[in-house]
């Protein structure tokens, strides 16, 4: 894809900003400013976020971005919620809005996954080597770095087969 327009996933997000816009526009959602507002913002940052993501030209700037779009279509959802709750939208309409919200952010999810592949080279931001300075002061304490990540005590194996703290 040479732009973000050509993006499948930047057309949903624009899709879904026509769909709360449109739903937003009725009386009585439209005169509760604060939640109209909240809501309109949220969609128009899906797209948004997708677009200034694709411009960045690095893949770490682009997965922060593609979160950030992410984040805001949950928001979205989280804000449909409250309107229905305050009768602006019967149940079917925020079902049917929530579910376009949650595609949109199943294709992010997606898009996000493949790019946190050995084929992709993640960026410093996403993929930290852990700090050899302080893997070497806590080995000194007797400590060892597990797969998961945790320091646990060392334990050393002895000639006769069993196993003993260091």
């Amino acid at each position: 894809m040479k732009t973000f327009e050509d993006l499948p996933v930047w057309q949903a997000g624009r899709e879904l900003v026509k769909d709360v816009y449109a739903v937003t526009r009725r009386t009585p959602f439209r005169q509760d400013v604060g939640l109209c507002d909240q809501i309109q913002r949220a969609a128009v940052s899906v797209p948004s976020n997708i677009a200034e993501g694709h411009e960045r030209g690095s893949t770490a700037d682009l997965i922060q971005f593609l979160f950030y779009a992410k984040g805001s279509a949950g928001e979205v959802r989280s804000q449909l919620h409250n309107a229905e709750d305050l009768g602006y939208l019967s149940p079917d309409e925020g079902e049917a809005l929530r579910e376009r919200a949650r595609g949109v952010s199943r294709q992010i999810a997606a898009w996000i996954q493949s790019m946190q592949t050995d084929h992709f080279k993640r960026g410093p931001k996403f993929h930290r080597e852990p700090d050899r300075r302080w893997e070497a002061i806590l080995e000194a304490q007797g400590l060892e770095r597990q797969k998961d990540g945790r320091f646990v005590k060392k334990t050393n194996q002895t000639e006769d087969g069993k196993r003993e703290e260091g």
